[in-house]
Formats: structure tokens, sequence, C-alpha cells
């Protein structure tokens, strides 16, 4: 399969390639890892007038601490997430969650930044985003703002950045020291696409649960923060029955689609099955 002909440059600055951006009007798609966009290339699913490779700025590429929050420049491949020191000391909910992302050639070339731009349902860093309320900053010629999960997903591989905005740093809060957590997913083989999946985290106070997050992969147009469910836990605990009640309330509050994948109902299903695993393994790591 070959693309189709298409403009390329190479910025070296944010700024060149908003202005590239700009220039193309919404006909112009950027290249970050390409794990996603070269097969829509490939098999023309996408007709781009112009590729902005963002690979040569240098700037986009980094995981800094600060103040409670762990920023990630868009560039930074998920490979360096894997094994990053800050990721596993202060995020370690998105390091389990990258290991669930694709075979190793996948994640030595795709980014932070590529993976949810691309706002793939199915993906791992979604819904972690959506689980830990980070954010993202995209840059236009405006300048920069920042969007919340729920204010950057519209619906399958949309987002609500405008063309000529580019995406340059991923939020993350620091989770709050001895919090448990899991990432659970479901695919018919290893590397494949998740039905659905899981990230929870949770933070005990004694017996009680002071605080949870539970958010879905795969299991609609968009990652779905599962509130009502958090409250079960929060309310009732970390038991087995609070568990199986939260797991039931998860199932409810989704709204998948059918396809060639899995039916609504099996998706469903795999909620709730899969919410009970991750919170069951997150209970146990929580101190």
């Amino acid at each position: 399969m070959k693309p189709p002909r298409f403009d390329y440059h190479a910025p070296r600055s944010v700024e060149e390639a908003v202005g590239l951006l700009t220039r193309y009007g919404g006909d112009a798609k950027v290249l970050a890892g390409g794990q996603s966009l070269m097969p829509m290339l490939n098999f023309r699913l996408a007709r781009p007038a112009a590729l902005i490779d963002v690979n040569r700025i240098p700037a986009l590429a980094y995981v800094r601490e600060d103040n409670g929050t762990v920023a990630f420049g868009a560039m930074t491949r998920q490979r360096t997430i894997e094994f990053s020191p800050v990721v596993a000391r202060r995020v370690p909910l998105l390091a389990e969650a990258t290991r669930w992302v694709g075979h190793l050639p996948i994640r030595s070339r795709g980014t932070i930044g590529g993976s949810i731009a691309h706002a793939d349902p199915s993906a791992e860093y979604p819904a972690v985003l959506t689980a830990l309320a980070g954010e993202v900053v995209v840059q236009g010629p405006r300048g920069r703002r920042t969007l919340a999960p729920g204010e950057l997903f519209e619906t399958y591989l949309t987002t609500r950045l405008a063309p000529d905005e580019l995406l340059v740093e991923v939020r993350l809060p620091a989770m709050p020291t001895g919090a448990g957590y899991a990432f659970e997913e479901f695919a018919r083989r290893h590397g494949d696409f998740a039905i659905v999946g899981i990230a929870a985290m949770v933070v005990r106070d004694g017996a009680r649960c002071r605080a949870a997050r539970l958010a879905t992969a795969g299991a609609g147009p968009v990652p779905v923060r599962l509130r009502a469910a958090e409250e079960v836990l929060e309310r009732d605990g970390l038991g087995e029955a609070a568990i199986a009640a939260a797991a039931a309330r998860a199932a409810e509050l989704v709204a998948p689609d059918s396809d060639v994948h899995a039916s609504a109902d099996y998706r469903r299903h795999l909620t709730s099955v899969l919410t009970a695993r991750a919170l069951k393994r997150a209970g146990e790591r929580a101190r």
C-alpha cells in the first residue's frame, strides 16, 4: 500500500508548526510517532494535503515533576514513560497502562501526545488521563489553552482541537502517596486494541476508601469517568461486597456500541468484570 501525495514539512519549533497548521487551514496532519497515522495514510483513509513532522522539535520531549504535577512533552515516547523513575514514583498507573500498549516497536515510536490527540477510545492513555483528571495544553496562533478530558474528547477519533492548534503538553496530577492502582484490559491477542479496559486508583483511610478513580477504555466513543461507581466505594469501602456493587454500577454507566469485535452487552459485561479485577488489585496495593 502507498499513501497519497502530500507536502512534507519538518518544523524546528512549535511556533513554526502552528504556522504551518494555519497555512493549510485544516488540511494537514501532524506526524508524531506515526503508529496510527501511517497505516491510515497507506490505506488512504486519510488524504491530507500536508504532513507536519514534529519529531525535530526537541522542546516537545520531556518528563518533569513540578508542584504536585507530572508534565509530559507531547513527543515523549511511550518507551521513555515505561521506564521513567519519575512516572514509576509519582504516576505508577500510567506506567502500568503503558505496558499494555501494543508491542515494543510501537512503544518505542509512539508518543503520549500522539496517542491522546488521536483519541482512539480503546487506547490506554486517554483512559488514564480521564481517571486521574489530567489536562492537556494546546497551542495555536492565539496562544495556549488547557483542556480537561471532557473538553478534549468529542467522539471516535475526534477531539475539540482547532485545525490550527497543536497538542504540546500532557499534565497529570501526582498520585497520593500509598495510593493503590491497576489497569486491566481484555483484547483478543496480546498487543491488539482493547475491547474494554479499566483504569483504577484508590486511596485508603484505614478501613475506608478516601478516594476512588475509575475510567474506561473501549466502552463508548470517548473514555468515561465512572463517578457513580466511585461513590459506592467512597461510601462503603473496599470490601468484596462494595467492589461487587461498584462493578455492577460501572456496567450500568457505560453505553458501548456493537461492532465486529464485540456486542454492546459483552462490553458492558467486560466493564463489570474488569472493574472488579482492577479494584481488587488496586485495593491490595493501597497502603
